[in-house]
């Protein structure tokens, strides 16, 4: 499934303060990094100011949101239905299988697209090669094991057996499978998990029955479990998430397009959590397979009833008839339906793309022949609080005239890609008969932390995952260590180190006003590093915090850039003191984090987004990149109303362009409630005149009777744009995004004297 992005570049030495081109300018004073020696002096005695790591941009302007789109090369293969794609790890996404939407033609080929070079080739594959097939599944085990299951043959025919490409061999094997074979299927969901092999639900018979139960293949005993009911499914995803199985997607019973979540809780349950023992043990009886049943679209089965197997790659039917009084999967089963929502992305237009990363499932929302491009988007689902949130807009995600077919991630939940083709409207095939794009989407740029770190963002999450691990998770030294943090060594703490910070009631809190001008007497300013390419002052009339006490091994350990500092035998060494012009209460929550890795809510630090806002500040400036991801992700996951104008513009200071867009457009949605908050008016008169000229030339707010008037009109919202609604005391503000256009009553009757305007209104 996916692989990290390129980390962030790192500094090697201190550099200096200022910026090159005005290091000769002589009003300002500084310090230049390792040149700083330890009989420095400051203004202000015995305190020192923290040297700031120039600020790393890690994205331009100019490249948008937009992520970026390759063409591959190589033996692009046709335009596959139903085959298999599985990201494997080393940069390689392997497509095995699937039918040729021209030519009907099935195959059991075996691609390989290197992700390095954009590379498709045809690999030469050996042993036990399967029968052809399409709708089966993949999953990767053990990191270069691929256990396909099932599908459906050239003619037509379900298949119910189990083989295993060795990706460091390219060698075939098929397992000697012992209990009840499952029926065969086709276009089901598969998913490891401690070394069982999960199947639910798909597609059997020659009626196209879905199938609406689970089992699994133990892939240590190589035996199958009995059979479960739990979901009618098929075309859908699967997962599994804090000991819980979850499937989302697809089309149910009825051949509508499902937007129900369903999760099996997998922990507790001696069935589904125990070895199998001898094979396989059903002291019921219900699990026994049906021996020599006869093919319900009347070919002749393979099944041999002396051996009670079925013969390898054979490309029979495995249709077993189904039992009435099959019970329900073991462990607790739950079900949710999401009927409406401004964030729920509607199941019945456009191409869906379903994955699980960072506790979250993402819904890609592609272009097709029933949605444009301005309709489409990617969407979360978080799944500790079951509550949808756009992340992206389609236009800033997909570039028009493409259509996406497959989508796959790597295992470390960070990076998805898109397999698809450009639409040649001059002939009837073309390009479009070919995988021959590759969108690349880093999904650490849209807040998500990734598989590996997201036990560490939200404390029901961390709950949740350490519950399911053997051992619990590992605390380290530094946890323990944060007992003692910010005690006085006299108390017996063993703290070695003092860090003194602006008090939390100085102006700079606020943003700006205590930054003062190169025009002051050079004597009153301190350099304190810079945001962007400009340095900031800090006055020395700005109050100071009470001294915070810390440990200077975890220091060390844990901050790069203090580590650098402390080698280079600057004055903090001699006086194991440090001033940081930070907020007092940002500066320990970024302390408290060097001790235990986490910024997840505090009784004391960390407890609101001004000091999360704060974080993300001291992330850039001193090149944290894992500070940096999880404060995106929790502003993103917590924006609210009060601290919206503040997570904008402490985003717009770090080049967070998509944060500061998300926030943008909170603020437009919220505007009226936005504007009252303490966040927004202390915003500087630049960062105010830049948040309101934001909102689109055309726009306008909405209130009482017009909006009243627009409530009343909810059902021709024909766009999906979310708007305000008055009984949640939330004003209208127009963006240009969203336009709503009558379809009951048309606007021009609310604009008496507005003939010429366009039979709508601009909504947010």
């Amino acid at each position: 499934m996916a692989q990290p992005a390129t980390p962030v570049g790192s500094t090697s030495g201190s550099a200096p303060l200022l910026p090159a081109s005005q290091t000769s300018a002589p009003t300002w004073t500084g310090f230049t990094g390792p040149s700083r020696t330890a009989s420095s002096t400051s203004a202000q005695a015995n305190a020192y100011l923290m040297p700031a790591s120039p600020a790393k941009s890690r994205r331009h302007s100019s490249e948008g949101h937009r992520p970026k789109m390759s063409k591959a090369t190589g033996s692009k293969p046709a335009c596959l239905v139903n085959a298999s794609v599985t990201y494997c790890g080393n940069n390689q996404i392997y497509a095995f299988g699937g039918f040729d939407q021209f030519t009907d033609e099935v195959y059991n080929h075996v691609l390989k697209l290197d992700l390095y070079t954009l590379n498709w080739s045809l690999v030469d594959n050996y042993g036990d090669i399967p029968g052809v097939r399409m709708g089966h599944s993949a999953s990767l085990y053990q990191g270069h094991k691929l256990l396909v299951y099932g599908g459906e043959n050239e003619h037509r025919e379900y298949l119910s057996d189990v083989v295993i490409l060795d990706l460091k061999t390219m060698y075939w094997t098929q397992p000697d499978v012992q209990g009840p074979h499952p029926r065969g299927r086709a276009r089901h969901a598969s998913v490891v998990y401690e070394d069982k092999l999960f199947i639910i639900g798909g597609l059997t018979g020659e009626t196209n029955y879905i199938l609406d139960d689970i089992c699994y293949l133990d892939l240590k005993t190589w035996t199958w479990s009995r059979t479960w009911s739990f979901a009618g499914r098929f075309d859908h995803s699967a997962w599994i998430w804090g000991g819980r199985l979850w499937i989302f997607g697809g089309l149910g019973p009825e051949m509508e397009r499902s937007t129900e979540i369903w999760w099996l809780d997998l922990k507790g349950s001696p069935s589904l959590g125990m070895p199998s023992m001898d094979g396989f043990s059903d002291p019921n009886g219900l699990g026994r397979s049906i021996s020599g049943s006869m093919p319900s679209n009347g070919t002749t089965s393979n099944f041999n009833p002396i051996t009670n197997a079925y013969t390898a790659n054979s490309g029979s039917v495995h249709v077993r008839s189904s039992r009435k009084d099959r019970p329900n999967a073991p462990g607790a089963i739950s079900s949710l339906k999401f009927l409406s929502g401004p964030h729920v992305p509607p199941q019945s237009s456009g191409t869906h793309f379903h994955v699980y990363s960072s506790g979250t499932l993402l819904d890609f929302v592609t272009p097709a022949a029933t949605i444009r491009s301005t309709e489409c988007n990617l969407s979360s689902l978080e799944l500790d609080s079951l509550r949808w949130q756009k992340l992206v807009e389609g236009p800033e995600l997909f570039q028009p005239g493409y259509r996406w077919h497959y989508c796959t991630i790597n295992e470390d939940g960070t990076k998805a890609w898109l397999l698809g083709s450009q639409i040649d409207t001059s002939t009837s095939s073309g390009q479009e008969a070919q995988l021959s794009e590759v969108l690349a989407v880093d999904l650490r740029k849209y807040g998500l932390l990734g598989n590996d770190l997201v036990y560490q963002s939200n404390s029901e999450q961390r709950r949740i995952l350490a519950s399911e691990r053997e051992t619990s998770i590992s605390q380290g030294l530094g946890t323990d260590l944060a007992s003692m943090f910010d005690i006085p060594p006299d108390s017996g703490s063993m703290t070695d180190f003092t860090i003194t910070a602006n008090a939390d009631d100085s102006d700079i809190c606020s943003g700006s006003s205590t930054l003062n001008s190169p025009t002051e007497p050079a004597e009153t300013r301190f350099s304190i590093g810079s945001t962007a390419s400009a340095p900031l002052y800090l006055s020395s009339n700005t109050s100071t915090s009470p001294p915070i006490h810390v440990h200077k091994m975890i220091l060390q350990a844990r901050w790069p850039h203090f580590k650098r500092l402390y080698a280079a035998k600057m004055a903090e060494f001699h006086n194991q003191k440090l001033h940081i012009p930070e907020p007092y209460s940002v500066v320990r929550a970024f302390l408290y984090y060097l001790y235990t890795d986490s910024i997840a809510p505090h009784s004391v630090y960390c407890q609101d987004l001004t000091d999360v806002a704060g974080m993300l500040v001291m992330a850039n400036l001193y090149d944290m990149p894992k500070l940096r991801l999880l404060c995106v992700h929790r502003l993103s996951r917590e924006l609210d109303v009060e601290h919206a104008a503040i997570v904008w513009e402490r985003a717009g200071r770090t080049n967070e362009e998509w944060l500061k867009h998300r926030a943008a457009r909170f603020c437009l949605s919220n505007w009226g409630r936005v504007v009252r908050t303490e966040g927004f008016r202390g915003l500087s008169r630049g960062s105010l005149m830049e948040l309101c000229e934001v909102v689109d030339m055309e726009g306008r707010v909405v209130n009482g009777e017009e909006l009243e008037a627009v409530v009343g009109n909810v059902g021709w919202c024909a766009d999906g744009g979310s708007f305000a609604v008055g009984g949640l005391g939330r004003d209208g503000v127009g963006n240009g995004r969203s336009r709503a256009r009558a379809r009951g009553r048309r606007m021009s009757d609310i604009d008496d004297g507005e003939e010429g305007d366009e039979d709508g209104m601009e909504i947010s």
